[in-house]
């Protein structure tokens, strides 16, 4: 496909010169949380004759982060923890592609489908809300062994191991064997792995509730945190709580620890400890999405888009970038209450996109930018069923069923349209009546195994295939031919 004439993809990608169009183009890179508010909200101040709007996602859906941990552990089905963007977003174009190169010089960004070649468009104003990734270090093993805990995806695919490993489990006698597969272990101890092994253990003591072979005794689940506490983001009671709490429902947390080795699933602690685990799960950190290398933006010692307090996009002496701008977990904006840059979480991102948003279609009217300006209110965290820890505005600390409650409600009322907000409530509360679900669905990842199984030709008979050996022996034609040999 030639570049810059893909009438066949999408009207967004027909690329002309800046100056032939009628309206200027915005091109906002990610779906995500600053990709989705940022271009609703510029939708909503700009009219369609004042400006095309394109979204560029690899995914036709935002993820909500936040919930994921209750998705790993069926408390919200998988397809109700993301927004589709189509839906979500009116009145904009979206292209389904990941962004390869980014030339804000000359104004084009390159896009590789998931099929078909690769192609490049033109735009008069860029949006960067391409998020992060996981941040994976050198340890042997760990890619060919670790789920991460990033996307929907990652999601269910832990939810469906954990409870795959319960199953097979069940049937198998060897001891040795049980262990490895009951043993569960996360890697990192910030909200996103203590939040995961919080909610998936709550989900695994309720899941051999009906397995009368195996006691809740036999499930074992290790944390692995590098720093010498959990949940930095939260006072050191709230931190110290947590633990506590963790190590009353018999986890075992290996504090100021790191995670050396995991090849073919034996683990190996900076502590000396090791053993088998047929489940590794690595929640830490992040970092800025690699494709900003492959640009001529300004990043910081981070991999992350410089910005200024306005969003937008900045170089090193603090000269603003012409129509670029940047937000969220990918830019390291001013943090104007406390000093130092925004912490990449959900609460900056949404409200980093909105004020993005505005600002744009005021530049598009020549009116002045208004700077982002944030004091955090707090900090919730789920611990499974019931429980949860929260600090509000800095100073009011909440602990059990309330926080548990506190996160469970901002975290609904933050997830984008009343669709989701509606099912995603529907689903707690026949959850209360119906208990969970705790059934494994590994077979999803995989769908056509069976298919295949089925239609591969019968094996063949043991006699008939000591026949067609090469390797069998000559069957003499007279009976008698063994005797006189």
């Amino acid at each position: 496909m030639p570049q810059d004439d893909l009438t066949e993809v999408s009207r967004a990608q027909k690329s002309a010169a800046p100056t032939s169009r009628k309206v200027p183009r915005i091109v906002v890179l990610g779906g995500g949380s600053v990709g989705l508010y940022s271009a609703r909200r510029i939708r909503k101040r700009l009219g369609g004759r004042e400006a095309a709007i394109v979204v560029v996602d690899p995914r036709p859906y935002m993820t909500y982060q936040p919930f994921l941990p209750e998705v790993a552990a069926g408390s919200i089905d998988g397809r109700h923890g993301v927004a589709p963007l189509r839906r979500a977003v009116k009145g904009v174009d979206l292209l389904q592609g990941m962004v390869t190169h980014i030339d804000h010089a000359n104004r084009r960004v390159t896009i590789a489908p998931e099929s078909g070649e690769t192609y490049t468009i033109r735009y008069d104003h860029l949006v960067v809300g391409l998020g992060a990734v996981s941040r994976t270090l050198p340890i042997p093993g760990l890619a060919e062994t670790a789920i991460g805990f990033k996307t929907v995806e990652e999601a269910v695919a832990v939810r469906n191991q954990v409870l795959n490993r319960i199953d097979v489990a069940s049937s198998t006698w060897d001891p040795a064997t049980r262990r490895r597969m009951l043993t569960f272990v996360f890697v990192g101890g910030g909200f996103a792995g203590v939040e995961a092994i919080g909610e998936v253990e709550s989900m695994a003591r309720a899941a051999v509730r009906y397995y009368p072979e195996i006691d809740a005794s036999d499930l074992r689940f290790v944390l692995v945190e590098g720093s010498p506490r959990i949940l930095p983001e939260v006072s050191a009671e709230l931190g110290g709580y947590t633990l506590d709490q963790m190590r009353k429902r018999d986890m075992e947390i290996y504090l100021s620890t790191f995670l050396s080795s995991c090849v073919d699933g034996h683990i190996v602690l900076s502590n000396g400890q090791e053993f088998d685990a047929d489940t590794v799960v690595w929640t830490a950190g992040v970092k800025a999405n690699p494709v900003l290398k492959d640009s001529d933006l300004p990043l910081d010692k981070l991999g992350r888009v410089t910005t200024n307090s306005y969003l937008q996009v900045v170089d090193a002496d603090g000269t603003v970038v012409p129509d670029a701008w940047a937000a969220g977990d990918c830019a390291a904006v001013p943090d104007l209450v406390t000093g130092g840059t925004c912490p990449p979480n959900a609460q900056h991102a949404i409200r980093q996109a909105n004020r993005l948003g505005e600002n744009l279609a005021k530049g598009l009217r020549s009116v002045g930018p208004t700077e982002y300006s944030h004091r955090n209110v707090g900090a919730v965290a789920s611990l499974g069923m019931y429980q949860g820890v929260a600090q509000m505005f800095g100073r009011i600390k909440v602990r059990g069923w309330f926080a548990w409650v506190l996160h469970r409600t901002y975290h609904v009322m933050a997830m984008p349209t009343w669709n989701r907000k509606v099912r995603i409530m529907a689903g707690w509360t026949g959850a209360l009546f119906l208990k969970r679900e705790v059934v494994s669905l590994g077979s999803i990842h995989d769908p056509r195994a069976a298919f295949r199984a089925a239609s591969q030709p019968p094996a063949p008979k043991p006699a008939e295939a000591a026949a067609t050996s090469p390797d069998a022996p000559t069957l003499a034609a007279d009976p008698k031919a063994d005797d006189k040999a």
